[in-house]
C-alpha cells in the first residue's frame, strides 16, 4: 500500500478507522527525511493491512505542534488510538519492519490496563 498524506482534516478519522497507523513526520527540505522515504514506502508495500501516513510538517504545522514534533523525521506508531512509539530519526528497513511486527504483537488489553492504572494513580494523588 502506498503511503497516505495526513492533514488536520484527515488525521483523526485515519486514527479512529484503522487499527494500526504509522506516521512519518517529515519536510521536503529535510535530507534524512528524503533518505528515509523509500524505506518507509518499501515497508508500507510489505504491510498493506496497515496505514502508513505522512505528515508534512511545513504544510501541517498544527499537527506537528500538537505532537510536539521538534526534530524530523519523527516516526510514530498508533494502535487502537494509543500512541505506542514516537521517536525522532530515520530507521533502517530491518528496524522499521521489526517495529511494525512489535506493533502487531502488543497486547492492547494489557496496554489499556496500564493506562487505566496510571490514570487512577494520578487521580488518587
Amino acid at each position: 500500500m502506498t503511503t497516505t498524506n495526513l492533514t488536520e482534516d484527515t488525521f483523526a478519522g485515519t486514527i479512529q478507522d484503522n487499527s494500526i497507523v504509522l506516521i512519518d513526520f517529515w519536510a521536503a527540505w529535510c535530507g534524512p527525511c528524503r533518505t528515509f522515504a523509500p524505506v518507509y514506502e518499501s515497508v508500507s508495500d510489505a504491510n498493506p493491512d496497515i496505514v502508513f501516513g505522512k505528515v508534512d510538517t511545513e504544510a501541517e504545522p498544527g499537527l506537528a505542534g500538537a505532537f510536539s514534533i521538534s526534530s524530523i523525521p519523527t516516526l510514530m506508531v498508533v494502535r487502537d488510538g494509543v500512541v505506542l512509539f514516537s521517536q525522532a530519526g530515520a530507521l533502517p528497513e530491518p528496524a522499521l519492519a521489526n517495529l511494525v511486527q512489535a506493533a502487531r504483537d502488543v497486547d492492547m488489553d494489557e496496554v489499556r490496563a496500564q493506562i487505566a492504572a496510571q490514570q487512577a494513580e494520578a487521580t488518587a494523588e
